[in-house]
């Protein structure tokens, strides 16, 4: 049976795919410096890469290489949130950029990341561009990737796990530090570097706020009530759109990201019920979430607490103490997580004054506390505490 070897070889003047067959066939020489190696006629060469998606491979004996890589494929109906908008941007900027072009990705997994990666690498191919998947970290990968001279758009998916992760050798450079060169070159060819990452504190210093390097920083986060309502919407048939508020009111207490969203779609088409299948999939509550909490008066007073961490799902009553300087507490709100709606247009889940348990500081300033206890509460507001922006607001 003939042995089949599929490998990109640098020829010093283009790329050369190679696809041959070990026996049979007509004999061709490709000299690569001084060595010259022999193959059969199923040899295809090329001065530049088809474009299309690579992913970089390392064999001990030959080094690196390019296989073709299927997994760019969008296979979604419909799109959701500004993808295509941001797509559109990175591919604007690469056209007019005469330098590198890098982009950051990062956020929590399951929200949007690698839908991105696959709608700008499909369109990127659609261009001409190539794309070359760099999925670990091999010590000498930036001068093989520096070595294509063409436009070519580099994926590091994962980078804090695949880079930022591992730990060099004794006398080898960082992983990450070992790209800056990369990033930073002037080789022949331009390059759109793209980086996939869950946690940016594993990023080295000198990728953060450096848009000479990384141009943009797109960060996802999880879809909000109305991006949620317009999925379940589509995904969910007629009648079961019933389920939907549920389902919102629930992702304000459990981040839901579109993995989530997907599998609840499947259960219910299926027949079960929102609470019956969430008590199923694969969607648990891990860890209290911190919450910012606002008693309003009917005098429209507030009194607020920031920062403080609620299970949500808690089955018996929550106490929390108030102050109006942040130092002395004067009243202790008592409540019950099942007491509270959530209110979409506020963003917040909201309990009833009439359901709200308080007492007062008997030993703080009698007088102070004889005003206080003349306020009647209103209601009491709680709303999620969501990862800091990382952008400025203008």
């Amino acid at each position: 049976m003939d042995k089949n070897i599929i490998g990109f070889v640098y020829t010093g003047r283009g790329l050369c795919v190679t696809a041959c067959s070990m026996i049979g066939g007509i004999m061709k020489a490709i000299k690569i410096g001084t060595r010259v190696e022999i193959y059969n006629d199923a040899v295809i060469t090329y001065n530049e890469l088809p474009a299309r998606a690579y992913i970089v491979r390392f064999a001990k004996m030959t080094g690196f290489y390019l296989d073709e890589y299927p997994n760019i494929q969008v296979k979604e109906d419909k799109i959701y949130g500004e993808h295509m908008k941001k797509v559109h941007k990175v591919l604007h900027a690469f056209e007019k950029f005469d330098r590198n072009l890098g982009v950051i990705l990062s956020g929590n997994k399951g929200i949007g990341k690698s839908m991105f990666t696959r709608l700008l690498s499909e369109m990127a191919v659609k261009t001409g561009i190539p794309i070359i998947v760099a999925d670990q970290y091999i010590p000498g990968i930036a001068s093989y990737i520096e070595s294509i001279d063409q436009n070519v758009m580099v994926l590091f998916d994962e980078f804090d796990k695949t880079f930022g992760d591992v730990k060099p050798a004794e006398g080898e450079v960082d992983p990450q530090a070992a790209l800056l060169g990369l990033f930073d070159g002037v080789s022949q060819g331009k390059k759109l570097f793209v980086i996939t990452c869950n946690d940016i504190r594993k990023l080295n210093d000198f990728f953060i706020n450096r848009p000479g390097r990384f141009h943009y920083h797109f960060r996802f986060d999880y879809p909000s009530a109305e991006e949620i309502r317009t999925y379940l919407h589509d995904k969910l048939e007629a009648v079961h759109h019933n389920e939907i508020e549920p389902i919102i009111a629930f992702s304000r207490k459990v981040d839901l990201n579109y993995d989530c969203l997907r599998a609840i779609a499947f259960e219910i088409n299926s027949g079960e019920a929102f609470s019956d299948a969430v008590g199923d999939l694969n969607i648990i509550n891990l860890s209290q979430e911190q919450y910012n909490l606002t008693i309003y008066f009917n005098n429209g007073t507030p009194m607020h607490i920031h920062n403080r961490n609620i299970d949500f799902f808690e089955n018996q009553e929550i106490r929390v103490c108030f102050s109006e300087d942040n130092y002395n507490e004067i009243l202790t709100v008592g409540f019950w997580i099942a007491d509270s709606e959530y209110d979409i247009k506020n963003n917040c889940s909201v309990i009833a004054g009439k359901k709200l348990r308080i007492t007062y500081d008997e030993d703080y300033d009698e007088n102070e506390v004889r005003r206080v206890k003349k306020l009647v509460v209103d209601r009491l507001e709680i709303q999620k505490v969501r990862e800091k922006n990382l952008h400025y607001a203008v």
